[in-house]
């Protein structure tokens, strides 16, 4: 599966796939390839828990690097400080949104891997975030969401740094 657009990833977002990469292949896949062939040793491998949990979780292991692998490589990584037109929601923008009955939410706008939409983080190509792309303070967007569709006016915009 190869996705033609970029993997735009904030700098602390592509850390954390690193990171996450780094661990799986330096600490748990070595940790658990010892433990297969300990398991492996000990005779009848079709009754042997810890030789068939092994295995199970070293492919698991090794799908999740691959695929932290694939996404890495696609990523573009893009410092939200060093936006030039901060008037404006782009990546990586912290925005203040307000619904007709006047209640407020804030979210960042983060890569698609990074999102946490209870943490208020929502992936770049998220249907809220689609609709706030490119507005300024006072703007009104109108979001279809599963419950139907929503009017958001951008309150406040903020960039880190």
């Amino acid at each position: 599966m190869s996705d033609l657009r970029p993997n735009y990833i904030t700098p602390a977002g592509y850390s954390a796939l690193r990171a996450e990469y780094d661990r799986l292949l330096g600490e748990e896949r070595p940790r658990i390839v010892e433990i297969v062939s300990w398991a492996a040793g000990n005779g009848d491998r079709s009754e042997n828990g810890d030789y068939l949990y092994g295995r199970k979780r070293m492919r698991e292991i090794d799908r999740r690097l691959k695929w932290l692998a694939q996404r890495m490589k696609a990523a573009k990584v893009v410092d939200p400080a060093q936006q030039p037109d901060k008037a404006r929601i782009f990546f990586g923008a912290t925005v203040t949104i307000a619904d007709e009955d006047d209640n407020q939410r804030t979210v960042t706008i983060v890569g698609n891997d990074e999102a946490e939409a209870g943490g208020g983080r929502i992936g770049w190509d998220s249907p809220l975030a689609r609709a706030l792309r490119g507005a300024s303070v006072g703007d009104l967007r109108r979001v279809l969401l599963p419950g139907g569709e929503k009017e958001w006016e951008v309150t406040e915009i903020a960039y880190p740094g």
